[in-house]
């Protein structure tokens, strides 16, 4: 059988990791003093396994809100005799001093800080620690990290940082020197701050091979050339070009990677021309990747249309529709050309090129820019959204994975968010959804729900509501089931919510609670369900609206008190009888809200000890009205035979009113089953007959067994194949047999259960009978 995209299975490393992370005092851990987190004594971890053990528990703290990050975690790392770390990832405001400082004592080889904008100065000195053993330094977005905090000096282990909302620190260290840091040779500086000398900072790192300075200001760019014998990789993303900075660009042959691109060319001065161009592609002979994105290019770069348009694309130089790559000695491994008019001709002379010409280029885009460019992977995901929506998306599993990795990643970037919420909507839809596995359509959902966590915003709710609607609910979703039902819940509370964010969010609510256990229903009926529904269908009473959500209301009330006596208690405790009262009286015409909440009071109705709550003269008169109903078939007429019969099967003993009289009510019953066509089709789904068979063997009330044995004849006959099993199964064939021996059965009530027992009979003889 051929395996769905996105099939392969994690591997063992990564779940036992993932299941050491969340049950850390079990595993590897114990509670020490003050319940301080404390590594076992007898553990001693490699690096293999310190790094993805820490390198996990920062995506499980940025992606799974289930998972609480454990304060001192850091600090399990801190004896190198016990633990070793040599390469770590961390990212955004989690990451503090303290941490830094607890793994001071490790030889890291590798040390990538992206966004963590509450390390400090006091962070950025810890860093001499690993001034020996440090190869590869990302500082990326830390904004803070060259700044020192006013004030007096700080003990070790002060906790500082915790710092009032809105303060920043201001002053920079000018202490900070990367001497002595001989053996590093990547450096990532993206974002550093203008008020840092840059050119003093690197002046003590002989040895690079890469540096990223994206966003930073060079006013001298000469001082490049001391590693023009050694650079390999240039990375200056968002630098205002000048012609001193090209000049110098120049001169360092080694470089294999450049890239001089821009967010986007309205900011930009400057114009790539044909010969600045001309003069990288002949003088950086070693370049395999060039990145040119967001420059404005002069029309003189490319050749004329009728030349760009003649043969089949080529990526070699020599066809090179873009005359200055025609110098290439061979085609680049990638060419960055987002938001220039140069992605749009037909010969590119690269492997992998970034453009918005089509959807490779769309998603190379993607790929390329996530991790540190979100404004433009934010642009590129919008491109896909259009691609999804109104073409066909033609690598699925590639757009899949790289619009929950934007996600991830930048999980509090609302424009991400967005345009990766609205991607996920059209990318999970029906046309693609044979293609998909188990664990990629799980993957999405869990970016969806940390979305819906994170925003309370319209068009994320809405995207990340329409999102889960394109999965099979509640079996897709049951994984999650706890937290989805919180969220849409939380979504639901506002008295005045968008109209169509609270029917998506009404509509999945009643999804999730149709065909679950008991369990289940209780659960969420716990959470506020109940009360969360009627909360609505009082808001819609008040604006005089009959619409889906308060139809879809009902229906979900219905559902949650299937079988549920404490769902049922929890209507009647919130004022749900009166709150119907009231809707029928509004609403006379409403044929299907009219059948939702018969349904629902039906449940309760079964319920013994509630039975009691129902037996007043105002709400009997009214089941009684209702059985005289021709609302959807016989639909709400069936509904309030069956309140009554339950009712009825307590005895007249429980009737304690004068009026009306219960032989009244009861003949009203007799004459409305009487009136309905056995072969009526039947909008409602039996899980269980359970209720309807304790009406069978008694004979206290004679017309609530006919209402019961005239259910489970329509059901067996319309719907054989489903109920007939479901009969046997339950015993219902042995009740029937005593309803035949009861003298206080009526003639026309063993008919029907005689018939009952013959359909069943010929349906166990004839199972695959497709006649129906």
């Amino acid at each position: 059988m051929a395996t769905k995209v996105g099939d392969d299975p994690e591997s063992l490393m990564s779940l036992c990791t993932v299941f050491c992370l969340k049950n850390l005092r079990r595993t590897m851990c114990y509670s020490g003093e003050r319940n301080r987190l404390c590594l076992r004594p007898d553990v001693f971890l490699p690096s293999e396994i310190c790094d993805r053990l820490v390198n996990v528990y920062m995506d499980l703290v940025h992606t799974d809100s289930d998972f609480e990050p454990q304060d001192g975690f850091f600090q399990l790392f801190s004896d190198p005799r016990s633990t070793r770390i040599t390469r770590l990832q961390l990212r955004e405001d989690l990451v503090r001093d303290r941490d830094l400082e607890a793994v001071g004592k490790q030889d890291l080889i590798e040390l990538h800080l992206t966004y963590c904008n509450h390390l400090t100065a006091r962070g950025l000195r810890t860093l001499s620690s690993f001034r020996h053993s440090l190869l590869s330094l990302s500082l990326f977005g830390c904004s803070n990290i060259f700044f020192k905090k006013v004030g007096g000096p700080l003990a070790y282990g002060e906790e500082d940082d915790d710092l009032e909302e809105g303060l920043r620190p201001h002053t920079v260290d000018q202490n900070f020197s990367f001497q002595g840091f001989n053996r590093l040779r990547l450096l990532n500086l993206g974002g550093l701050t203008p008020e840092v000398d840059v050119e003093a900072l690197l002046r003590p790192l002989p040895s690079l091979s890469s540096l990223d300075l994206s966003g930073v200001h060079l006013p001298r760019p000469a001082f490049l050339t001391q590693w023009k014998e050694r650079l390999a990789s240039l990375v200056l993303y968002n630098v205002e070009l000048t012609e001193e900075l090209i000049h110098t660009l120049l001169q360092m042959s080694r470089l294999r990677h450049l890239d001089i691109s821009r967010e986007n060319q309205r900011t930009s001065k400057f114009k790539m021309t044909r010969k600045i161009l001309s003069s990288i592609a002949q003088g950086l002979v070693n370049l395999v990747s060039l990145d040119i994105s967001g420059h404005i290019m002069l029309d003189n770069c490319t050749v004329p249309a009728f030349e760009d348009a003649m043969g089949r694309p080529s990526i070699e130089p020599c066809k090179s529709s873009i005359y200055p790559f025609q110098e290439l000695k061979r085609p680049l491994q990638f060419l960055g050309l987002y938001n220039t008019t140069l992605c749009t001709v037909t010969h590119i002379p690269a492997y992998k090129v970034t453009g918005s010409k089509n959807e490779d280029q769309i998603l190379n885009a993607i790929e390329a820019y996530t991790e540190q460019r979100p404004e433009l992977a934010h642009r590129a995901i919008n491109q896909l959204f259009d691609i999804a929506r109104i073409q066909h998306c033609s690598q699925l599993l590639r757009a899949l994975q790289l619009v929950i990795t934007a996600l991830k990643t930048h999980k509090y970037d609302k424009s991400i968010q967005v345009t990766g919420s609205a991607a996920l909507f059209y990318l999970t839809n029906t046309e693609y959804r044979s293609d998909q596995s188990v664990r990629l359509r799980r993957q999405v959902i869990q970016v969806v729900l940390n979305g819906m966590e994170q925003y309370q915003e319209v068009t994320v709710q809405r995207n990340c509501c329409l999102t889960l609607c394109n999965f099979s609910i509640p079996e897709e979703l049951e994984f999650q089931y706890h937290r989805v039902n919180l969220l849409l819940l939380k979504i639901l509370e506002p008295a005045r919510q968008d109209e169509s964010i609270q029917r998506i969010a009404v509509h999945l609510c009643n999804a999730l609670v149709c065909q679950v256990d008991n369990d289940h229903k209780e659960a969420v009926g716990k959470m506020g369900f109940v009360k969360t529904m009627l909360n609505l269908i009082q808001k819609k009473l008040q604006d005089r609206m009959c619409d889906q959500v308060m139809e879809f209301s009902w229906s979900a009330l219905w559902n949650i008190t299937d079988e549920t006596p404490d769902n049922c208690q929890m209507f009647l405790e919130c004022n749900g009888m009166n709150l119907f009262l009231e809707c029928l009286k509004e609403f006379p015409d409403k044929q299907e809200l009219h059948r939702n909440m018969l349904g629902l009071l039906g449940n309760v109705a079964e319920v013994k000890a509630l039975r009691p709550q129902l037996l007043t003269k105002q709400f009997i008169s009214v089941f009684s009205e209702l059985l005289d109903s021709k609302a959807d078939g016989i639909e709400v007429s069936y509904n309030a035979c069956g309140v009554l019969s339950h009712i009825m099967f307590d005895g007249p003993e429980a009737w304690d009113m004068e009026e009306p009289k219960r032989s009244h009510v009861m003949d009203k019953m007799w004459a409305a089953i009487r009136s309905w066509d056995v072969s009526s089709r039947r909008n409602i789904n039996y899980r269980s007959f359970e209720p309807i068979l304790r009406l069978l063997p008694q004979s206290g009330a004679p017309v609530s067994q006919h209402w019961a044995t005239w259910a489970l004849y329509n059901l067996v006959s319309v719907y054989p194949s489903k109920y007939c099993p479901l009969l046997i199964k339950e015993g219902g064939i042995i009740l029937l047999q005593k309803v035949l021996e009861l003298e206080s059965s009526h003639q026309e009530t063993k008919d029907m259960a005689r018939k009952v027992m013959d359909q069943c009979e010929n349906f166990k003889e004839d199972p695959m009978d497709t006649s129906r």
